[in-house]
């Protein structure tokens, strides 16, 4: 690392003052335009200077004036984030990676959640962000209400929806960014076909989800040369009881052989239909394999551990910050994300 030799903090500063951007500039031997640049990520700035800069700044005990740099860029250098609540581990662990990009990029983060799951509370709540002057929307609200509010709305900021919406009209004035729920359901279900399984059953998730009908899609794709007619077993939510009562349901489908294999929409379901099936006496994966989806980080520690397919959260996080960054957003094709295959002990071959 480059030393920069210095006086003590707010010596030879008139009255002791706090540093300014000047000091710093000086103090690296720099113009004050390429202080400016490091401070706000500019590429085009050599790494040993931007070192020598940013050494300046932690011996200076520099802070940024948050109000003359608003003044001087029209910018609140605020990121809003317009979600669902903390129930839900997708949305949650999206909403913490974007917080994670965007600190890391210099911006302050606001979160607002909604009140219901409709258009009149998406509407109003977004309203609530842009009100606020934030610089741009990041969505996370994975459900049909939510974009058919930000279609409606005159959009005069950047705004990225995270969420796996295939149908996206040419004319949104939302950019997507999404992992690909459908090629991670395909992942699930062909482990278990090159596990010997062919008769898979889907406990799906909650109508009006996004990610839930593209990870049932996935598996009836998947099933559609093995199976004329797969069996879906709604949760009818994202959660254990859901599950819970899918799996009771699948009990008599697995003793008589019909059911040798589940793959549940989500690692929530996927506990739920594994209690249920151990309160029946059947093993898993003995009796009956079952995958999951998310990778909780319970899932490791279940007994069995809980195969399932693992969704980047971080990357999602810096690529929806990245995409708002740009602030062209509608104007490119949908960021999308692979998610990731994790064998763990709840799948086994056919028969063993």
């Amino acid at each position: 690392m480059t030393v920069v030799n210095i006086a003590q903090p707010g010596e030879g500063r008139p009255g002791n003052r706090p540093p300014s951007m000047e000091d710093v500039a000086a103090m690296a031997g720099v113009s004050h335009q390429t202080v400016s640049r490091v401070l706000n990520g500019h590429p085009n700035v050599r790494a040993r200077t931007r070192e020598q800069v940013m050494e300046a700044i932690r011996q200076l005990g520099y802070r940024r004036n948050r109000a003359a740099r608003e003044l001087a860029t029209a910018s609140s250098s605020t990121i809003g984030i317009l979600t669902i609540g903390s129930e839900f581990f997708g949305p949650q662990s999206t909403v913490l990676g974007v917080e994670a990009a965007a600190r890391a990029e210099g911006y302050f983060v606001t979160v607002t959640a909604m009140e219901d799951y409709d258009v009149h509370s998406s509407t109003k709540a977004l309203s609530h962000l842009i009100d606020q002057g934030v610089d741009g929307v990041v969505v996370v609200a994975p459900f049909n209400e939510v974009t058919d509010a930000l279609d409606a709305a005159a959009l005069k900021i950047p705004v990225v929806v995270v969420a796996a919406r295939t149908d996206v009209p040419a004319d949104d004035p939302a950019h997507y960014v999404y992992v690909d729920q459908r090629a991670g359901a395909h992942q699930a279900v062909n482990h278990l076909l090159e596990l010997g399984h062919r008769k898979i059953a889907h406990v799906s998730g909650p109508t009006g989800w996004f990610d839930a009908a593209e990870r049932k899609v996935g598996w009836f794709e998947a099933m559609a040369h093995i199976d004329d007619s797969p069996l879906e077993m709604p949760g009818g939510s994202w959660m254990p009881p859901g599950g819970y009562e899918a799996g009771k349901r699948l009990v008599e489908h697995v003793r008589s052989g019909k059911v040798t294999a589940v793959f549940a929409a989500n690692d929530y379901l996927a506990i739920g239909v594994m209690r249920a099936f151990w309160e029946a006496g059947l093993k898993v994966p003995q009796d009956v394999s079952v995958i999951g989806f998310d990778d909780l980080q319970i899932a490791e520690y279940l007994i069995p551990t809980l195969s399932t397919v693992r969704q980047p959260f971080q990357e999602i996080g810096r690529t929806a910050l990245a995409e708002l960054l740009e602030g062209k957003p509608g104007h490119n094709l949908p960021k999308v994300i692979v998610p990731t295959l994790v064998v763990r002990a709840s799948t086994a071959a056919l028969g063993k």
